[in-house]
């Protein structure tokens, strides 16, 4: 319980975070951050990790002189397409073992059954979408892997949703971070950042939990007209 407190605390105070660690590391927190946004991407055991709050932070850290724009956005975008191309491997090679041996703590069932769904709706386009969503994010490359979805198809994809994806968020912090509205009420905007990448999620969610009390209210419709069947 301790662990989650922690990662809560420090993705709304992301900000402060950084610059502590920038003070105590210097340089060396462009591997840190590499590392995050690897691991965030690239395994499916840590979707839990900051991922869009991040980027915003780092990018209105940037405004400031902080970070290099241009070698967080090599560093960032490296980790993505790294990190996605990983968690294919993952899931073309391991992807139905893991699959076999049920529910872990740090694998679901119903998140792969969910991005398979998102799949199923979008296509391969899902690589880009998925970029701005949690969780679906990082399930995401896996559920391409098992799907055995062609790799150049997923690298295209892959590569143009993490430049897109580092773009969005980073140059997002870059611009507005520091504006002092945005500055002074930080982590209700990294609140705000993560209810909105949120949202498809809990559309999808409310969409097909209404679409299954339909499918159940019109059988049951149904079951009362049938004829009862003669003794």
């Amino acid at each position: 319980m301790d662990f989650v407190v922690s990662i809560i605390q420090m993705i709304l105070h992301m900000d402060k975070y950084l610059t502590i660690i920038i003070h105590n590391i210097g340089n060396w927190v462009y591997l840190l951050l590499f590392g995050i946004i690897f691991c965030e991407t690239g395994l499916v055991i840590t979707p839990f990790l900051p991922g869009d709050s991040l980027l915003f932070a780092v990018g209105a850290l940037a405004a400031i002189k902080a970070f290099n724009l241009a070698g967080l956005f090599i560093v960032l975008t490296s980790a993505a397409i790294i990190g996605d191309s990983v968690n294919y491997a993952i899931g073309k090679s391991f992807g139905e073992l893991l699959l076999s041996k049920g529910d872990r703590w740090f694998f679901k069932r119903k998140h792969v059954e969910r991005t398979h769904k998102f799949y199923e709706k979008h296509g391969g386009k899902t690589i880009i979408l998925a970029r701005f969503i949690p969780i679906i994010r990082t399930f995401a490359p896996f559920v391409a892997g098992i799907g055995r979805m062609s790799y150049l198809k997923f690298f295209i994809y892959n590569v143009s949703g993490a430049v897109l994806w580092v773009l969005v968020f980073v140059l997002g912090g870059y611009f507005f971070g520091n504006i002092p509205v945005v500055k002074n009420n930080f982590s209700l905007v990294i609140l705000v950042i993560m209810a909105f990448s949120l949202l498809p999620v809990v559309f999808e969610i409310c969409r097909h939990k209404l679409l299954d009390n339909k499918l159940k209210a019109e059988s049951k419709i149904i079951s009362r007209k049938l004829p009862e069947e003669p003794a």
